[in-house]
């Protein structure tokens, strides 16, 4: 078995993580109900602020949530054997409304992978497309060392 070197992350370490992924899980919480999804997201690291896009239908399960307003978490990681890092954000999620959208939105959510406007092959009426600012409560990162173990 593996012997585990685990150290906290900098804010620095975190911010450099957070702008090199563009992808994460998000987990939304309302009671003791859970729910996650994986998303794209533009990050503001001197605002330390996520933007997001996300598409929902009427019925969906997703769209029953962002109208909740449920507590919100993201994670994103990477992983390149030996090295194991996460980074584990807490806030709240905003509806931006379109009227209140400014060049800087457009900026942020630019960055992430996803494009801004997807272009679908039928007419698709029924999508609900809103776009949120995840700001944050709270940011912690951890590094994973993993080593042989001796074999004295």
């Amino acid at each position: 078995m593996a012997l585990e070197k685990q150290t906290e992350m900098s804010q620095s370490e975190t911010d450099a993580l957070l702008g090199r992924h563009e992808t994460g899980v998000l987990s939304l919480a309302r009671d003791d109900d859970p729910y996650a999804i994986p998303i794209s997201y533009g990050y503001d690291a001197d605002e330390r602020t996520f933007y997001l896009r996300l598409v929902s239908t009427p019925d969906s399960e997703k769209r029953k949530f962002l109208s909740s307003n449920p507590d919100a978490r993201l994670v994103v990681y990477e992983e390149a054997e030996p090295t194991y890092r996460s980074v584990v954000v807490t806030g709240e999620l905003v509806e931006v409304p379109r009227d209140a959208m400014t060049v800087e939105h457009i900026e942020q959510y630019g960055d992430a992978k996803r494009p801004l406007f997807e272009i679908w092959g039928d007419s698709k009426p029924e999508l609900d497309i809103k776009l949120y600012e995840l700001r944050t409560d709270s940011i912690s990162g951890r590094h994973i060392e993993l080593s042989e173990p001796r074999h004295d």
